[in-house]
């Protein structure tokens, strides 16, 4: 197994989305049973054990698929576990195979929910915290960048900077109170998008412009998705078609002498 260090940014994520997942569970009553819970991280665990000898030959790390697990916990849901062990299998199955360059090309957990929401296996939890519970998972997202410094805090910035004058910009145009916008940021899924699922450091351009480039675009194609064609999970689809792009844009926009391609293993703390 490799060394977990507490200098590894995925722990504050694990941290932090551990906390909301057993608050919404045990607190909100989040539509998520402990057994469907027990079964996607289980599931999401053992796929990364599994690929990491078979696959690549390396140590048993279970940071990511953690991250992963809770992710698809706190957003996904189905009929049965069945379904929800099945993303955790693909969402992680995904990271080694769908590779190019040295990286994995989707981030996992949004690779997983666009594939069942596509297939209609599983269905995205709506929005159900309030809007303290909101606040508060928002104060930690924030506490958890800085605290990280996992180097993709442009990149969360820049899509919710983006996506937040859409929404202001669609309000003023069609007349709307701003009441309407300021209900459309206050999601939780929201906030899973942008500070954990987006700014996945190894799926995202090397690169901080080519990463800002890719904050706007992703934001433009989920508003364009969502409010042109009306798409449900607009963005989890704006993020799994435009993933394909980040090796061109790292072709494009190549890393300059000053920045070094992330590394998990790299420590992000001092």
């Amino acid at each position: 197994m490799a060394r977990v260090s507490f200098a590894d940014a995925r722990i504050w994520q694990i941290f932090s989305l551990g906390l909301l997942l057993i608050y919404g569970v045990g607190i909100l009553d989040f539509d998520q049973t402990a057994t469907n819970v027990a079964v996607i991280i289980a599931a999401a665990l053992a796929t990364q054990w599994l690929c990491s000898h078979t696959i690549l030959g390396r140590p048993f790390d279970p940071l990511s698929p953690l991250i992963t697990g809770f992710s698809l916990c706190l957003l996904l849901r189905a009929s049965s576990p069945a379904p929800l062990a099945l993303s955790a299998v693909l969402a992680i199955a995904s990271k080694f195979v769908v590779r190019f360059d040295g990286k994995h090309i989707f981030n996992p957990a949004n690779f997983a929910i666009a594939v069942l929401l596509l297939t209609d296996l599983a269905w995205i939890s709506p929005a159900q915290w309030g809007s303290g519970t909101w606040a508060a998972f928002l104060f930690v997202c924030l506490a958890c960048l800085v605290l990280s410094r996992a180097q993709r805090a442009d990149i969360a910035l820049t899509f919710l900077g983006t996506y937040i004058a859409i929404l202001l910009a669609r309000a003023f145009y069609l007349g709307d109170p701003l009441a309407i916008p300021l209900k459309q940021m206050q999601s939780g899924a929201l906030l899973l998008f942008t500070f954990f699922m987006i700014t996945d450091p190894k799926t995202t351009p090397d690169r901080r412009s080519a990463r800002m480039l890719y904050a706007v675009l992703v934001a433009l194609v989920g508003a364009w998705l969502q409010f042109a064609h009306f798409v449900p999970q607009a963005l989890m689809y704006a993020l799994f078609f435009a993933s394909p792009l980040v090796p061109l844009l790292d072709c494009l926009f190549p890393r300059d002498r000053t920045e070094v391609r992330f590394e998990w293993s790299r420590p992000i703390l001092n």
